[in-house]
């Protein structure tokens, strides 16, 4: 992607370095739930009971002492991630605004190992997640070197379709879906059938929202390259439900897919890249085998 020259987003809280203290949870270590977070992120676990989870395994651990000094990749990361947010500010401010709507954009916060979010106590066990209470995205950076190493999902735009994602389910908030979302989910047993699969629909229309504001940024700035649609596409592939639990198990649950298939996310992606139109992207209106 290019990106030289491109505004910071200011509207960030950095927390890395002041999360609450740790240690070991579940008898794994920082490096261990980074890697079980990108597992619990691909595989679409239910992100409020991960944090939940992951804020009573916390308890009363104090706060992290001494300095806390980022690497220069870190910092790197972080600086792209401003980016990013700034492009999908400004992409979805002017989307909101040619349809009569006002775009409040979502708070990133950057922490490292744990935080205390407006949905409870979280590690990088829960990976980079949306929290509507307090319409905030939570990113541990470490996550993006986790990709890398763990399915070798690597370069800008591959990072930069996890932000846009996270701030697609922002976009399903302000548009009331994704509380609508949460109230038919209220009605099923967790991790049922049916829950699952209205799961599904908020996730890949995450991903199409994630290939809207690529659409538009690209025609605003010129940011896409060569390849990067293709990358994108083969990350989509990669984290789909069913590729991954191939990878895990061996096998597939199709009742327990929670983010939809391989070829389910890159196709969404994939029509959002290209129409950059948010109204072609109902995945609530057509029957779940269409999708």
């Amino acid at each position: 992607m290019k990106l030289e020259g491109r505004r910071e987003s200011t509207n960030v809280d950095d927390r890395r370095g002041r999360g609450a203290s740790v240690g070991t949870i579940g008898g794994l270590g920082i490096g261990g739930l980074i890697i079980v977070g990108l597992l619990t992120w691909l595989l679409g676990g239910d992100p409020t009971t991960v944090i939940q989870e992951a804020g009573q395994a916390m308890g009363t651990g104090g706060q992290t002492t001494g300095s806390y000094t980022p690497t220069a990749e870190e910092e790197e990361l972080a600086v792209f991630s401003k980016q990013i947010l700034a492009g999908t500010e400004d992409v979805w401010t002017k989307i909101f605004k040619a349809n009569g709507l006002t775009y409040t954009p979502p708070k990133l916060v950057l922490f490292s190992g744990s935080v205390q979010s407006g949905c409870g106590g979280a590690t990088a066990q829960s990976g980079p997640f949306y929290c509507s209470a307090d319409q905030c995205v939570y990113l541990d950076l470490s996550f993006f070197t986790s990709m890398k190493k763990q399915i070798g999902a690597d370069g800008d735009f591959a990072y930069a379709y996890v932000i846009a994602h996270e701030v697609g389910h922002h976009v399903q908030n302000l548009l009331g879906t994704l509380g609508k979302a949460h109230q038919q989910m209220s009605r099923y047993k967790a991790n049922s059938k049916e829950y699952n699969q209205i799961s599904v629909r908020l996730e890949l229309q995450a991903d199409f929202y994630a290939g809207v504001w690529a659409h538009h940024d690209n025609a605003m700035f010129g940011s896409l390259e060569e390849g990067d649609i293709e990358e994108g596409l083969a990350v989509a592939a990669k984290i789909g439900d069913d590729y991954l639990q191939k990878q895990a198990y061996g096998y597939t649950v199709p009742d327990s897919f929670n983010h939809g298939t391989s070829a389910q996310r890159a196709r969404w992606l994939k029509k959002g890249i290209a129409t950059g139109d948010p109204s072609q992207g109902d995945t609530f209106s057509i029957a779940y085998n269409a999708l």
